[in-house]
């Protein structure tokens, strides 16, 4: 098929669901043009790499100043912010001009940022990979967040947002979400249960491999952006309410905080002589790899937590929240270790820190899970079968 791929940022290692699928719909013949909007601070390293997956590239720069003037537009109105963000007058031209030089089978639409990105796509049959449900986010930041700034937001946008998104299958002929969870989110807000499938986020299988690295004994490692108010929440509640416990039974327990654009609060836990913030790093395998336990504490999100799939397709076994698993069919005790409390995921990072034969026992049994329910192809034939019936159905 020939397909025209519209995200709001461009794919990335850290944007790994259209990174991802891009790849593995190439992979399985299908002739992939993208369509991408360059938020601000978005550097754009992985063009080069897109450029060789892709038939075409195209990236509208979106300046700062234009996402001000969209949200501050949107402010007085029932339009979400968060889809008001994306409005770009370069894209609606460029994305007019592809539609009268260009053929194309279907048009793959991601995020809720991107939705206004594709009110110019005419009959052209549309798939939109909503990803999350956004609305149960802002639900559970206004519960959890640990920033005044964040609740506000959600608060500010909630409303809106639950409106917008109870309304997708009026503008789009199939939704897509990462989780059942975010299925019934959209459901409930009043989309009918046919027009939402869930395509859950697959691992790069040949990247993420275990590496014969010696583990350290005493390392913990958690991954992820740091900047993310639900990451900050995480690694807080592990240096208050975990790491205590831990550090009680084992003190030689080092935890790693891994992941790029470390909030002040973040970086001031570097300074403890126990845990180590690396900012961003060029490559997390090895620090996966050579972790004894890796930790996901989630309080509160949506979707799926790619960094547990990434640990676990390391064969790292991973102590987490429910949180952090609710959107995963593996079995605690095998595949995963999950806390109810902090006592809990404490007492699990405790036994591991002490069983190198455990370590090994759930982290093969976390690859194999990953294995058999996250590859990036099947996700694409997923796709691949509501592309045509969205092409037969238009």
């Amino acid at each position: 098929m020939r397909i025209l791929f519209i995200t709001p940022y461009i794919p990335s290692l850290v944007r790994v669901r259209p990174y991802n699928l891009l790849r593995a719909l190439v992979n399985r013949g299908n002739e992939v043009t993208l369509l991408t909007l360059q938020p601000p601070g978005d550097a754009g390293e992985t063009l080069p790499q897109l450029r060789e997956i892709c038939s075409a590239v195209h990236v509208v720069p979106h300046e700062r100043l234009q996402t001000l003037t969209n949200s501050l537009a949107a402010l007085p109105t029932d339009f979400p912010i968060q889809a008001a963000y994306s409005r770009s007058a370069g894209f609606k031209d460029l994305l007019h001009q592809l539609m009268q030089t260009e053929a194309f089978d279907v048009a793959h639409v991601e995020h809720l940022r991107g939705a206004v990105l594709a009110e110019s796509l005419g009959n052209l049959p549309v798939i939109f990979d909503s990803v999350d449900s956004i609305s149960l986010l802002f639900q559970k930041v206004l519960k959890d967040a640990p920033s005044l700034k964040s609740r506000m937001m959600a608060m500010l946008d909630l409303k809106r947002t639950q409106r917008f998104e109870g309304q997708l299958s009026k503008r789009f002929s199939h939704i897509t979400v990462t989780s059942e969870i975010d299925r019934q989110a959209l459901i409930e807000l009043g989309n009918p249960p046919d027009t939402i499938t869930v395509i859950s986020n697959g691992v790069d299988m040949d990247y993420f491999q275990p590496q014969h690295l010696p583990r350290k004994q005493k390392s913990l490692v958690f991954s992820g952006k740091m900047s993310y108010h639900a990451n900050i929440a995480a690694v807080e509640d592990l240096d208050e309410k975990i790491m205590p416990l831990v550090w009680e039974a084992e003190p030689e327990a080092n935890l790693q905080i891994v992941g790029k654009d470390p909030a002040p609060v973040i970086l001031e836990l570097g300074q403890k002589h126990n845990i180590n913030v690396t900012g961003y790093v060029p490559d997390l395998r090895p620090y996966l790899a050579q972790a004894a336990v890796a930790v996901s504490t989630v309080r509160y999100g949506v979707g799926i937590q790619n960094k547990v799939l990434e640990a676990m397709a390391m064969a790292t076994p991973v102590v987490c929240s429910p949180q952090a698993s609710s959107a995963l069919k593996a079995v605690n005790g095998r595949d995963i270790l999950i806390g109810e409390d902090p006592q809990a995921i404490a007492q699990h990072i405790i036994h591991l820190l002490r069983s190198t034969e455990q370590q090994q026992e759930i982290g093969q049994a976390g690859r194999r899970y990953v294995e058999t329910y996250h590859t990036w192809d099947s996700a694409a034939a997923t796709l691949e079968e509501l592309y045509e019936s969205a092409i037969k159905t238009t």
